[in-house]
């Protein structure tokens, strides 16, 4: 029996983000949202709630009623925009989590699914990451301030759930690429900035281009449309409550599960891969003086594949599709700069 229903009002917070919109169109091609089910899919946008005002959030819940939310929306960005601006990205996302969290718990909301990251681990965790690495030691100085504020919002539902028996639950998901991705170089994540710079140097004639870092870190990477298949998934059979529901080392329910390939790949083969996609034909530089990050984050993915999920899209059929998502942002002018 599903733990979703039909006629859910489901309010999918950041759904015009990459996540959030993959988020959404599982949700339609499951069927969920319809007005002949009485259900809804609530989208509203930036302008018409502002999350970081907790009066407009308390105000929007009490009007809308959702019974179920997704909580996909968040200040996020590379290493460089995690470094220029640390305050905005633990304070923003901070106000975001506890505004939306608390307040649908207090309005009654059904079943919550927040999402979080696979940052939150330890620079230099066990490999591939289990569950249990969560706070054994120290975070990725590069992107501490997201990590711990998306660490607040896991312990935030894990402490409403254990208090309150409010049902939240959080998943975990590795470097997302897709479509609507963020294709802007100094704000962006690793694999949309390299597309674009590529594709542009590509465009240009560049006889080089230079990428951060030594290229030897190991990436995990998971198309939006898997992450939105695993949110749909996990909404709809994942009670971390019953007794077949996946356990920690100690025998206690996870309210926190990992979502990934299971798969990773040095920055420098990915670079080699997107060149190759674009048509790049010059040589590829490496700034050996920007930082690497964490060296290798490879999820393990066990425990959600053994309840029945796998990603479905490999790298080597996303990958052109985001070069080609990439390309229609430009050519419809909704590329930022």
């Amino acid at each position: 029996m599903s733990l979703l229903h039909f006629n859910d009002h489901i309010f999918v917070a950041g759904a015009r983000g990459m996540a959030g919109g993959a988020i959404v169109r599982a949700l339609e091609q499951a069927g969920y949202g319809q007005s002949a089910h009485n259900g809804a899919l609530l989208r509203p946008s930036r302008a018409d709630l502002n999350l970081l005002d907790a009066r407009a959030v308390n105000e929007w819940f009490e009007t809308s009623k959702p019974t179920v939310v997704v909580l996909a929306a968040a200040t996020v960005g590379g290493i460089q925009a995690n470094s220029t601006r640390p305050a905005d990205f633990l304070l923003q996302n901070l106000q975001i989590q506890t505004n939306v969290i608390e307040i649908a718990w207090r309005l009654g909301v059904r079943r919550l699914l927040f999402l979080g990251s696979s940052c939150i681990y330890p620079k230099f965790s066990e490999q591939p990451i289990r569950e249990e690495c969560l706070l054994n030691g120290s975070l990725e100085p590069t992107n501490e301030w997201y990590a711990i504020a998306k660490i607040t919002g896991i312990k935030l539902g894990e402490a409403l759930r254990l208090q309150h028996g409010f049902d939240a639950i959080s998943l975990m998901p590795t470097n997302l690429y897709g479509p609507g991705d963020n294709y802007n170089i100094t704000g962006s994540h690793v694999l949309p900035a390299m597309i674009r710079r590529f594709q542009e140097a590509t465009d240009q004639n560049l006889k080089s281009v230079t990428c951060w870092g030594s290229g030897s870190p190991l990436r995990e990477f998971l198309h939006a449309d898997d992450l939105g298949s695993a949110c749909l998934f996990a909404l709809e059979n994942w009670d971390p409550s019953h007794p077949s529901a996946p356990k920690d080392d100690q025998g206690k329910p996870l309210a926190f599960l990992n979502v990934g390939t299971g798969f990773d790949l040095s920055i420098k083969e990915l670079a080699k891969q997107v060149a190759r996609i674009v048509g790049y034909k010059g040589s590829i530089e490496w700034d050996a003086s920007k930082p690497d990050g964490t060296p290798k984050k490879q999820l393990n993915v066990s425990r959600l594949s053994n309840l029945g999920w796998t990603a479905k899209i490999s790298l080597e059929r996303g990958l052109p599709l985001a070069i080609e998502d990439f390309k229609q942002q430009r050519a419809t002018g909704l590329l930022r700069s």
